[in-house]
């Protein structure tokens, strides 16, 4: 189902990297829908430094962002892009050449690429090759919604909601969104919320089932087991009651039930270690709540990450998990890097530089190819995995991880 965004912008001109990644993270996990990070200076080093931020950005945020770059040329957007970008603002008063949005468009779709424009633009006259456009500094009123749909365009505000009120932007049927630097330091799912109550169709975090249906104990209460929704792990498990569970879908955080005090207790209330909720979800019988979560540091108050440290048995077992299979490949791959042994052959790779790592990545796609052509595809799977053993060196090489790469494919589904 459609609903209206709430899409706070973080100005990133002349502002220090750190400032940018935590303002992010502090949106990300307040309820904002997305983020839209802009910086439109024209002077190569700064532009290359705010890529850098937002590539950092992307590695510490769950939510999609938007970034507004100068555009000079094509390649401009691309890097863009390869910051983890979802979509990419163009700002028409300062774009060169219209070439470069429609190349940028043909490249990356109608729906990636943005263009903001001014209010006082006839923006609505204007065939514009691309699905959205960010519109400012405007006056609400029958005009401006008149304009909005002639333009047959989606349409997102940008607003610092000093003159204009947000319930009335996001009631204009052309509105797909709201971006502002409003919300800073405030809680937007509350904000959200009270949206919600005034009949605008916005994402705020509700329960399907009713908590009266759940089977509870004696005391009213439910287990709850958390797990981290990256890797799966399993982090801890609490105990909810009606309050504490309707306390987690208003805040966004775990907050679970202490048997032991008799009260409420919002997970990293005072160690700072959060859980932010990314999916509720209820077992067959109605008995046990699985909650994936974003854990900051550790989920145990021993300081371990996760509460179920202590191993009692194990039978000796192949781990055939992809995602831990190649995390710890890779994670082999960057001690060695970091400390090299000798005799070691990524360390023989790492010492020969990127041009022998370059070589040995096209000769392993080589292979690959002529196993294929094979009937049997035993060979095939050995070639594969020597291609992504090396694939990998050249990750560590050049300063990627799997989450990058992951990231980068979620971005494309």
């Amino acid at each position: 189902m459609s609903y209206k965004k709430i899409i706070p912008f973080i100005n990133g001109e002349n502002e220090l990297a750190a400032n940018i990644i935590k303002q992010a993270q502090q949106y990300c996990f307040a309820g904002a829908d997305e983020l839209f990070l802009y910086n439109y200076s024209k002077i190569e080093g700064e532009r290359e430094e705010f890529l850098a931020t937002l590539k950092e950005v992307g590695r510490k945020i769950d939510i999609p962002f938007m970034a507004g770059m100068y555009a000079g040329r094509f390649e401009d957007v691309k890097k863009a892009f390869y910051t983890g970008a979802d979509r990419v603002v163009i700002k028409y008063e300062i774009c060169p050449n219209e070439n470069i949005i429609k190349e940028a468009v043909g490249r990356f779709g109608s729906d990636k690429i943005l263009i903001e424009v001014d209010e006082e633009l006839s923006y609505e006259k204007i065939a514009f090759p691309v699905d959205t456009l960010l519109l400012k500094h405007v006056d609400t009123g029958e005009p401006l919604n008149k304009k909005l749909l002639s333009c047959g365009k989606n349409v997102i505000i940008r607003d610092s909601l000093l003159r204009n009120d947000l319930e009335d932007l996001l009631r204009l049927p052309a509105v797909s969104g709201v971006a502002t630097n409003y919300f800073e330091n405030k809680d937007l799912f509350k904000i959200k919320r009270k949206m919600k109550e005034a009949g605008v169709e916005v994402n705020v975090f509700e329960t399907s089932i009713p908590f009266s249906e759940f089977k509870t104990d004696e005391r009213g209460l439910i287990p709850c087991i958390a797990q981290d929704y990256r890797t799966g792990e399993v982090l801890m498990m609490a105990y909810m009651n009606e309050e504490s569970y309707q306390a987690t879908c208003e805040t966004g955080k775990m907050t679970y039930y202490s048997r032991s005090r008799e009260q409420l207790w919002c997970k990293g209330e005072t160690s700072g270690h959060y859980q932010y909720v990314m999916e509720l979800a209820l077992d067959c019988d109605n008995d046990t709540i699985l909650a994936k979560v974003h854990q900051v540091g550790a989920a145990c108050h021993t300081g371990e990450r996760s509460c179920f440290f202590k191993e009692l048995a194990k039978k000796d077992y192949n781990d055939t998990n992809p995602l831990t299979i190649l995390e710890e490949d890779f994670k082999t791959i960057l001690e060695r890097k970091q400390n090299p042994k000798e005799g070691s052959y990524t360390n023989y790779l790492f010492t020969k530089g990127l041009d022998k790592i370059l070589k040995k990545c096209g000769e392993e796609a080589s292979e690959i190819i002529i196993a294929a052509k094979n009937p049997e595809a035993e060979e095939l799977k050995y070639e594969i995995a020597d291609f992504l053993y090396h694939m990998m060196v050249l990750m560590a090489e050049c300063g990627l991880t799997w989450e990058d790469v992951i990231k980068e494919l979620a971005n494309r589904r």
